[in-house]
């Protein structure tokens, strides 16, 4: 029995030293040297404007503890507590108070941390700053990470149809979910400045007149509402990834719609400008406008009169021009689908060239014509005629760079650069370029077929171009909506 109690003292013992090594081993896999802190991915993590009221996309940083041993945060709070607009996630834990304590990072290891906001609404339009910041308290040093965002008030309407002529305000922003829709036989009027920003898969249904007249130093956006950037592939922005939103959709035969100075980017469709009327065209007129970065078509024209000036329509994932009906006319304008420059677009482009000229004897009859333009593209066929009698077709094409691997023989055609195989360089970028953060630029190369091929005459009609360059300084304009300056201007 004394025996059995001897045992059991001695087990009692080494389990206390044991217990006591184990703690004096783990205390000393942590430092306490004030020296020994934190880093971080960044010192100040700055959002995106955010719309007021609708919360954000989530924002991260990266703490890393770059030490040879193991640290223990005694606290992570916002400085603003549990009145601040700023949200944490500590290493997948949230906390109403926004304060967390003795969290462990290993030596050499590191952890995320996940920060939303919610901006309130106020009176302001322009946006305001919500600034706060993330303090960290380790071996008794404080560190901090800012934290800054910019709320901006807005209109928001779901399923909206305006009733009567109606102008838009460009003090705020107009948030679109759902649709937009403009009834018929009346005028929606949008003004220089005013930006249209369209959830997923929201569209603008015009089945009266659009008037969307912006400024060179003002225009008009209409694009998706995601002003973050994609996670996975930072810092691509989401205005540069098409699908975003649905498009405009021109629906009255009895409309006379006019854009300038309108950059419409990266939804479905861009301008969808149809009607089933043979007898009665509407008219649609697009001048100094970017129509960009779309899953299917930027402008479909289907029985309508079009006239298209010194604009930009590029990068689809199909027809970037599909016309079939009615009189349409294209002077120094771009054209130019490179949709498949992109790593992160939703689709892979078609076959479809970029510009479809569908004659057939269903439509209205056909009177198409450009001049100084641009048709280029990755395809060896970016331009198409689909008519019965080719020997009949109307239309006039001068003074432009197509990309065809056969030219057309037609007396139509006159002054045509036809894509050969040393035009391997027109524009400056016709892809993305994530290691320089360079997008798409179709101003002309140095060393571009297109410099000095415009019309002059034609060309004085647009002295300025879409980058609001002189075209006609040097004497020799360039087709398309671009003119080539050299790098330091």
């Amino acid at each position: 029995m004394q025996l059995n109690r001897l045992f059991q003292k001695i087990f009692l013992l080494a389990t206390i030293v044991f217990t006591l090594v184990l703690t004096s081993c783990d205390d000393e896999l942590f430092t306490t040297d004030p020296d020994k802190i934190l880093t971080f991915s960044t010192d100040t993590l700055t959002f995106d404007t955010v719309f007021t009221t609708l919360g954000s996309t989530t924002e991260k940083i990266l703490v890393y503890n770059p030490n040879n041993r193991a640290l223990r945060i005694s606290s992570i709070a916002l400085a603003g507590g549990a009145n601040s607009q700023f949200r944490l996630n500590v290493d997948g834990n949230i906390n109403e108070n926004n304060k967390f304590a003795d969290i462990e990072i290993s030596a050499k290891d590191s952890m995320y941390i996940f920060v939303e906001v919610t901006v309130d609404p106020n009176n302001e339009d322009s946006p305001v700053l919500v600034a706060d910041s993330i303090v960290f308290q380790t071996n008794g040093v404080n560190q901090r990470v800012r934290l800054e965002a910019f709320g901006q008030n807005m209109i928001l309407w779901k399923n909206k149809t305006i009733l009567n002529d109606t102008t838009l305000s460009a003090a705020r922003p107009y948030l679109i979910y759902g649709y937009l829709a403009v009834d018929s036989a009346k005028t929606l009027n949008i003004p220089a400045g005013c930006k249209l920003y369209f959830h997923n898969n929201a569209n603008l249904l015009v089945y009266g007149n659009l008037k969307a007249e912006g400024t060179f130093e003002k225009p008009i956006e209409m694009r998706g509402d995601r002003l973050d950037v994609v996670k996975f592939l930072d810092p691509v922005p989401y205005h540069y990834v098409a699908g975003q939103w649905g498009g405009v959709y021109l629906l009255w035969s009895g409309a006379n719609h006019v854009l300038r100075n309108v950059n419409i980017t990266s939804g479905y469709v861009g301008l969808y400008f149809s009607n089933n009327n043979r007898k009665e065209l509407p008219n649609l007129e697009v001048t100094n406008c970017r129509i960009h970065n779309f899953v299917y078509y930027g402008l479909v024209a289907q029985n309508g009169n079009v006239t298209v000036n010194n604009s930009e329509i590029s990068n689809t994932g199909s027809f970037s021009v599909y016309l079939n009906g009615g009189k349409h006319i294209f002077k120094q304008t771009t054209i130019a689908n490179f949709y498949n420059g992109n790593r992160f677009e939703p689709t892979s482009r078609d076959k479809n060239p970029a510009v479809m000229i569908m004659a057939l004897t269903r439509s209205a009859p056909m009177d198409p014509e450009f001049v100084n333009c641009v048709i280029a593209g990755g395809l060896e066929n970016e331009f198409s005629i689909a008519t019965r009698f080719l020997s009949e077709f109307k239309g006039s094409f001068s003074h432009s760079f197509i990309r065809r691997k056969t030219a057309y023989d037609l007396s139509q055609f006159s002054n045509i650069h036809w894509y050969q195989d040393a035009d391997t360089i027109l524009f400056k970028q016709t892809t993305y370029d994530d290691r320089k953060n360079l997008y798409f630029n179709f101003m002309p190369d140095s060393l571009s077929s297109v410099r000095g091929l415009a019309n002059a005459v034609v060309a004085a009609e647009f002295p300025v171009d879409l980058n609001g360059n002189n075209r006609l300084e040097d004497g020799a304009p360039d087709a398309g909506a671009y003119e080539w300056k050299p790098q330091n201007q």
